[in-house]
């Protein structure tokens, strides 16, 4: 029976279909399994964790865990490992956010150290660089395209401020083992010397190796030294790091007929320049937090009607939802307003799924994740890529109804994903 050659434990759902979509692009056959453990890490029903799994290359769970509590994430991150065994995973993945968001005690640390301690590990790498979406890693020192981490819009970021670049000592509160540094000149030196250094890192309890990278070249040299690693953590950008398989068929999805919708829950500078573009293009709502505070269910049912209405006056028409253009959209007197969104776009995403929306794009880890659990969706079968980090999938709701969505990062895609992501679904579908 084959086996899935990467087990992989993603840190929100946005970020596990940008792991997939990397996985896929070299050639790896690959599901999303989407939050399928309670806070506890109890499987939260048949059918969310598939046994049968001959066909797949890799399996991405999804989980909430980038800003939950440290036991929850923990007990999540742990519960996934052990499913990911159970059916074989020959490697294990940690993925986390390219930009390191996190707080000052974890949640990236704590995840590692129980990954490591259960699959009794002494050593792993730690590599956020994602140079196509312009993260890169040098002398430890995290950037987003020419900044510094602590000086890029993360900085500002409501839930996971980011105030220092440097990764090892972002990340040295975090872990009870020792953080290590391996610069670009050992990278640059290659394959066997870098492996030479991975090696002879040990100590008397779990490390953590920061690995530098500022090009895609790197991370193949990063992946090929780290062969010995049964666990390695990094964004999704390190998976460009492994050897191109010849699959030709593994981002063939079936394409779906139907209306389209864009949701946007994300305040990230992106995806605010965005919704500014599509704005001048595409019939657009935005939420008022205000008003879903009064009444979120006759909230619904209006947005439900404007959409309804527009595609009645023209079926192509792409509706946008979205909750903020502006970072003033994030401070809110109204309690649990950023749970009120996100209930909103669940709500509202299975309105539209009745009045006939088959291809979704959601922007936002936390909405994307709460829009596919209002739906029932437990899987994603990754497809065509729009950019670096962002891919088309297939996906069956609780009801049965076949899907094409895509589920954006906040940061990723280009200003006009909105408008053009279309184009990718329809060359890379099949009927």
């Amino acid at each position: 029976m084959d086996v899935p050659q990467w087990g992989c434990i993603a840190d929100d759902v946005t970020g596990a279909t940008d792991l997939a979509t990397n996985l896929v692009s070299r050639g790896l056959r690959t599901v999303v399994l989407l939050q399928p453990f309670s806070d506890s890490g109890v499987p939260l029903g048949p059918g969310r964790l598939p046994t049968e799994v001959d066909d797949i290359d890799a399996i991405v769970v999804a989980l909430k865990s980038r800003t939950a509590p440290i036991d929850v994430a923990v007990a999540q991150s742990v519960a996934s490992l052990d499913y990911l065994e159970s059916v074989g995973a020959e490697r294990i993945y940690v993925k986390y956010c390219s930009t390191f968001d996190s707080t000052p005690e974890g949640n990236i640390g704590p995840i590692i150290d129980a990954v490591l301690a259960r699959t009794g590990e002494d050593r792993t790498i730690v590599v956020p660089s994602f140079p196509d979406a312009a993260r890169t890693v040098y002398r430890g020192h995290l950037f987003v395209g020419d900044d510094p981490l602590d000086e890029s819009p993360m900085r500002n970021h409501p839930l996971t401020p980011m105030l220092d670049s440097s990764v090892p000592r972002l990340l040295t509160p975090q872990t009870k083992g020792r953080v290590g540094l391996v610069t670009l000149p050992t990278v640059r030196a290659g394959r066997a010397e870098l492996a030479r250094r991975l090696e002879a890192e040990r100590g008397d309890g779990p490390v953590s190796l920061v690995v530098d990278a500022i090009e895609n070249e790197d991370l193949e040299t990063i992946m090929a030294a780290a062969g010995a690693l049964r666990v390695v953590t990094g964004g999704s950008g390190l998976a460009l790091g492994m050897p191109q398989r010849a699959t030709s068929d593994a981002r063939r999805i079936r394409g779906v007929e139907g209306r389209r919708a864009v949701l946007s829950g994300s305040a990230s500078q992106r995806t605010r320049e965005q919704i500014a573009f599509a704005r001048t293009r595409l019939p657009w709502w935005k939420l008022d937090v205000d008003r879903l505070s009064r009444g979120l269910e006759d909230a619904v049912e209006e947005i439900a009607h404007w959409a309804a209405a527009r595609w009645a006056d023209d079926p192509t028409a792409i509706p946008l939802i979205y909750s903020a253009d502006s970072l003033d959209d994030v401070d809110h007197d109204t309690p649990d307003a950023a749970d009120l969104v996100e209930r909103t776009f669940g709500a509202v995403a299975q309105r539209l799924v009745a009045l006939g929306a088959a291809q979704l794009i959601v922007a936002g880890g936390e909405s994307s994740g709460r829009v596919m659990a209002e739906l029932g969706v437990a899987q994603l079968r990754i497809g065509p890529a729009i950019a670096p980090g962002v891919t088309w999938s297939e996906a069956t709701t609780a009801t049965g109804t076949l899907l094409n969505v895509a589920l954006k990062s906040g940061n990723f895609g280009e200003v006009d994903m909105f408008t053009e992501a279309w184009r990718e679904l329809e060359r890379g579908t099949s009927a």
